[in-house]
């Protein structure tokens, strides 16, 4: 099967290109590095031409309010080169529970790119993950100040990248589901309790504080991004990943 891979330099989609060679198909990874660009068009059709499946893993360049024209942008332009190109399912890498958190735009951004493609002319998959455990440290360093880090007690369920990969793998070779899979880590934690778990296995001097306000996620209902009913839930324990990551 031939898939392309949009944002195949990225965290995600560099990992899914490796996979889905791995596993025997012919992949190719398309981003800017290859003269291909979602918010001018440019070599898009190019990039999806013979491509049965394509897979969207970009991400916006930022979390503010100019992440909704970047995902709207970038979308309609993938989906009219993939409805040209005849592809047969467009899978979207998301993110779980961004329909229960209206206060934080770059979810609705999301969102916004996930209504875009339901109502699209291709037949999709949308795989929902839950918050990557390698941005835990990137989620206390935006809180951090000095050798403190402020932290709401919001609910997280984090989910290994590898995992997420065999997720949209699988996706990616089976029938559209005009639907959406959930993927996410088998263990829940408070994101204070995260952080303090995170600093126990790398003490760097910084300690946690509890501040329900602090960061983006102090604006995420208590149980909103952690795994619905249903999802796929992975192998990697938070604990193991941190061991591996020593």
């Amino acid at each position: 099967m031939r898939i392309a891979v949009v944002g195949a330099g990225g965290f995600v989609g560099s990992r899914l290109v490796k996979r889905l060679r791995a596993k025997g198909h012919e992949v190719t990874g398309h981003d800017r590095s290859t003269g291909v660009d979602l918010l001018t068009g440019e070599g898009v059709p190019e990039a999806l031409a013979g491509a049965a499946v394509v897979v969207n893993t970009i991400d916006a360049p930022s979390f503010d309010e100019a992440a909704v024209p970047f995902f709207r942008t970038t979308t309609q332009t993938l989906l009219r080169a993939a409805d040209g190109a005849g592809v047969r399912n467009v899978v979207l890498l998301s993110i779980v529970g961004i329909d229960q958190v209206p206060d934080v735009e770059y979810y609705q951004a999301k969102l916004e790119q996930e209504r875009l493609l339901e109502a699209g002319p291709v037949p999709y998959t949308i795989v929902r993950a839950t918050q990557f455990m390698d941005f835990v440290e990137p989620i206390m360093s935006w809180t951090s100040s000095g050798d403190t880090v402020r932290l709401p007690t919001t609910r997280i369920q984090p989910v290994a990248i590898d995992d997420v990969v065999d997720a949209l793998a699988e996706a990616a070779t089976a029938s559209p589901l005009n639907g959406i899979v959930n993927v996410a880590g088998p263990d829940v934690f408070q994101l204070d309790e995260l952080g303090r778990l995170t600093l126990r296995a790398h003490p760097d001097g910084r300690d946690v504080i509890v501040d329900e306000d602090a960061g983006l996620f102090g604006q995420v209902p208590q149980d909103a991004v952690t795994a619905p009913p249903g999802a796929h839930i992975g192998t990697t324990s938070y604990e193991q990943w941190l061991q591996h990551h020593a």
